[in-house]
């Protein structure tokens, strides 16, 4: 009985060590793999431009009640979380912690921020014009990610990403047909 018990410890020994290793190995290459200075400019570069784009429709929405501005800003926070999981994955710091609306790290997007809140404060034909300008915006630089991207976990949340931005351009263009 007591030999049985000793074969069952040392089974469970190597499993729960074989499980620590594969963690270990796994933790150790999502540090150790490098990524271009382009992949790592783009996904912090990204991180605060839909962080930018999440901004702005929250504070559009509260403005003009224009439910495409919610629903809008909801997806951009799922933008927003997907790059979020690559930085992590690769170990680059999150530009947008701990920043609230309207703040952020690079200071050319902050910039950005401010004059879009302005235009779109005009008015809601102004609003939604706002909307076009950021999602144009957003996919000529989420092409030039996928362009510089040599992962393909990075090529697909990119891909993904512009999909969606072109579907959010479309909701906008077709808002603003109808004012």
């Amino acid at each position: 009985m007591k030999e049985r018990f000793n074969v069952k410890v040392k089974m469970w020994f190597a499993v729960c060590s074989l499980f620590m290793l594969m963690s270990l190995a796994s933790v150790a290459y999502s540090q150790t793999v490098s990524l271009t200075s382009a992949e790592k400019y783009w996904l912090t570069y990204m991180r605060e431009e839909e962080k930018v784009a999440r901004d702005v429709y929250i504070v559009l929405y509260d403005q003009w009640q224009s439910r495409i501005f919610k629903n809008i800003s909801l997806s951009e926070q799922t933008h927003m979380d997907a790059i979020k999981t690559l930085l992590d994955k690769y170990g680059i710091a999150d530009p947008a912690a701990g920043k609230e609306i309207g703040e952020f790290a690079n200071p050319d997007l902050k910039d950005m921020y401010d004059e879009l809140i302005e235009a779109g404060s005009v008015s809601l034909v102004d609003a939604l014009e706002v909307g076009v300008e950021i999602e144009e915006a957003d996919i000529a630089d989420l092409n030039v990610g996928i362009a510089s991207a040599t992962r393909k976990d990075i090529i697909t949340v990119y891909s993904n990403l512009l999909a969606g931005s072109l579907k959010h351009l479309d909701a906008f263009n077709s808002n603003l047909a109808r004012q």
